[in-house]
């Protein structure tokens, strides 16, 4: 992949965690739903403003992981790509007209 593509891949998936449920879906699992309403909405806000991306968590430059604790629990969160059909995988996760951002924030025992 070519680096302008990673590029556009990072700023879009920066978009998609930054407008949760607007420049993407938003799923979250059964143990953060779980979470009283107002740990939901602190994990939200730190995915949101997550910038802790080093080598070991974005290893391919396109900032679609983070990991973080939240009052005892270890957080991850994830962005994958799909298809418009969202039957498989995008074919080009640079292009957001082919693309559907699916951002999962989970509890990481829930991985």
């Amino acid at each position: 992949m070519s680096d302008s593509n990673t590029k556009k891949i990072a700023e879009l998936n920066d978009l998609c965690r930054t407008a949760m449920g607007v420049a993407g879906r938003l799923v979250q699992t059964a143990g953060i739903s779980a979470l009283p309403m107002q740990d939901q909405s602190a994990i939200r806000e730190k995915v949101e403003t997550f910038d802790t991306f080093t080598p070991d968590n974005d290893p391919y430059g396109e900032r679609d992981f983070g990991a973080f604790n939240h009052n005892g629990h270890k957080i991850f969160w994830k962005i994958d790509y799909y298809d418009t059909t969202m039957t498989k995988g995008s074919e080009d996760p640079s292009d957001p007209k082919q693309t559907v951002r699916v951002l999962t924030i989970m509890l990481a025992s829930e991985y």
